[in-house]
């Protein structure tokens, strides 16, 4: 699922590639999509976007004409519109031409020159979402990334709320206080700390205080406890950093943004560089366990005293390529089990049809057709009760078909 240095990468690519570009006529959404229509047409106008946590904003401002005496025509925009964007599992956006569109293009934006030109929402599993003239939602906190110190205010000012009653692990996930960390991002933050993922959140952020004496690397104040020094990166430098959960859920995200299209770029599949960057996510030698919603937690050593009874580990899954989402591998998987049990069941019948009977087994068998022939010879009470109303029928003078059956009966049971 993308996470908020996917959706500031998102915002990053859409204002680079639609710098200086103008887009025309109206926004078109996909036939299969339950998203909303979006009620905008211009002739001409920018596109911008913005990035707050785990939602994107597309800002449609439509261009005013230098010809003052120019009117806008009936039906076009005026006023720009602000679209929120939730990606879900899979949304991205792609920049390609008409005639390379995305498959799974559900809302489209077109440009004005020739040749046109299409900026698309990508979402293949359509679990994403859109809201034209939305706006943030109000349930989720400050982004981690883009508003660090109301951030860190939101969660030191509200450790007495019930939410931190929980595992720390889980909420890390809560957008109202953690807007922009998933389940990758958790799983390296506390891996570099060091916390067990099933310890009271409260317990291990109890003691931070609202603002950063270490913030943007430099102290803020004289007084720096807590520094530990981690091991040396693969480019030799020794790294320092403060014991500080808040800091580094601004940090290691923004290091992720850092990669650039390494890390993220919807045009190329390559992720060995985001692949190398990850410490423990789907890490070898490193354990997984489910946690109290179900979301895999990976993890070094002791999980912690909060870790759910009879959790058991989710079996391990090759890593698939993270533009791959149409489910293909699981379907061919699913296709060998189904031939598989089906080769089973033809070999079962085979085995059975090959096996010698028994002379007991004869001896039924033969009892059994003796006896259904005899019920097929002979008719039923209710069939020689209806023979006998139709003979009576036509003024009590039986019918012809009567004669004719009884004659058969008669000539079958002589030829006996």
């Amino acid at each position: 699922m993308p996470e908020g240095p996917e959706l500031r990468l998102a915002s990053l690519y859409v204002n680079k590639v639609c710098n200086g570009v103008v887009f025309s006529g109206a926004v078109r959404k996909s036939e299969v999509s339950k998203s909303p229509d979006v009620p905008f047409t211009c002739e001409a106008y920018r596109v911008a976007a913005t990035s707050r946590g785990k939602e994107v904003k597309l800002t449609l401002t439509p261009m005013k004409s230098d010809d003052p005496e120019q009117t806008v025509k009936k039906g076009q925009a005026e006023q720009p519109m602000d679209i929120v964007f939730r990606f879900g599992m899979s949304g991205y956006f792609r920049f390609t031409t008409e005639d390379d569109l995305p498959k799974h293009a559900h809302l489209r934006f077109y440009t004005k020159q020739k040749p046109c030109k299409v900026l698309s929402y990508v979402d293949a599993r359509r679990f994403g979402s859109w809201q034209p003239c939305g706006t943030w939602q109000p349930s989720r906190g400050p982004c981690i990334m883009s508003e660090y110190r109301s951030f860190r205010e939101n969660v030191v000012l509200n450790l007495s709320d019930r939410a931190f009653d929980r595992p720390i692990c889980e909420v890390l996930l809560n957008q109202k206080y953690f807007n922009g960390i998933g389940n990758y991002l958790r799983a390296e933050i506390l891996f570099r700390l060091n916390i067990p993922p099933f310890v009271p959140a409260r317990t291990v952020l109890q003691g931070l205080e609202s603002d950063d004496l270490f913030e943007n690397g430099k102290p803020v104040k004289n007084e720096i406890t807590n520094i530990k020094t981690t091991k040396k990166t693969k480019q030799g430098r020794v790294k320092q950093e403060m014991d500080d959960l808040l800091r580094l859920c601004h940090t290691v995200p923004l290091e992720v943004v850092s990669l650039g299209g390494k890390g993220y770029d919807p045009e190329k599949v390559d992720y060995s560089d985001f692949e190398a960057w990850l410490q423990c996510y789907y890490v070898d030698g490193m354990k997984s366990v489910r946690d109290h919603n179900g979301r895999t937690m990976w993890f070094k050593g002791d999980p912690g005293p909060m870790v759910p009874k009879d959790s058991k580990s989710p079996k391990a899954k090759r890593r698939a390529n993270k533009d791959d989402h149409d489910y293909t591998d699981k379907k061919k998987v699913g296709s060998k089990r189904s031939s598989g049990t089906v080769n089973k069941k033809v070999v079962k019948q085979e085995t059975e049809t090959k096996t010698p009977k028994t002379e007991k087994d004869v001896r039924a068998t033969a009892a059994r057709s003796k006896r259904i022939k005899t019920e097929v010879d002979t008719p039923s009470p209710h069939e020689k009760s209806s023979t006998a109303r139709r003979r009576k029928s036509s003024n009590g003078q039986p019918t012809a078909a009567a004669p004719q059956r009884q004659t058969r009966r008669v000539t079958r049971q002589t030829s006996k």
